[in-house]
């Protein structure tokens, strides 16, 4: 079994399958913002899961599919951007309790090495977050690849990592009377990519 295969979710939505308009993907791309969600789940509570997302970010990727170690990504996100569908979770996410967006506008990834097995790609990087930069290894499953209706030829890509959020400063908690915490230290990120080749 590849290393960086993933178990699929139970009860997966079945969608039609991917296409493979190209065989070599080797290139220089544009992160395609209107059709990517940069995601991220959490345990609330610790009974259920509150999700959100990312509305505004912008991000380059140059894919060497012969020589992965060649390839690069590079990430911005704009953290007041957050969305998890509540204002007011909102507001506090964007204060100094928790991203602090005042001093602390983008989170940026920037790749420090790739690698890649069949479909399965692994991006190690430097994740920055409040001013704090540690290394994450993101695992990417190659999706397929496309020539849209007006003329652009795409990529896409589908990837997740848990992380600790307080190793990237973002403590913030209150205790649960019946034991626990609010908010769960650790904190899914899923990405689901659609890049465009640069002309």
């Amino acid at each position: 079994m590849s290393i960086f295969s993933r178990k699929s979710a139970k009860n997966e939505p079945v969608f039609d399958a991917a296409t493979q308009a190209i065989e070599d993907i080797t290139g220089d791309y544009t992160i395609d913002a209107a059709h990517t969600q940069i995601g991220f789940q959490a345990r609330h509570a610790m009974v259920t899961n509150v999700r959100g997302a990312f509305k505004e970010f912008e991000g380059t990727a140059h894919i060497d599919a012969a020589n992965p170690a060649n390839s690069k990504v590079d990430l911005t996100i704009a953290v007041n951007s957050v969305d998890t569908g509540v204002a007011d979770r909102d507001g506090h996410l964007a204060s100094a309790d928790f991203f602090d967006v005042e001093q602390f506008p983008t989170i940026t990834f920037t790749s420090t090495s790739v690698e890649r097995d069949g479909d399965d790609w692994a991006i190690t990087g430097d994740l920055t977050i409040k001013g704090t930069t540690k290394p994450v290894t993101i695992d990417f499953e190659f999706v397929g690849s496309a020539q849209d209706p007006f003329g652009n030829t795409r990529v896409g890509f589908e990837g997740e990592v848990a992380v600790n959020r307080k190793d990237w400063g973002l403590t913030w908690n209150a205790a649960l009377e019946t034991g626990g915490v609010l908010v769960s230290e650790k904190v899914k990120l899923k990405f689901d990519v659609s890049a465009i080749k640069n002309a």
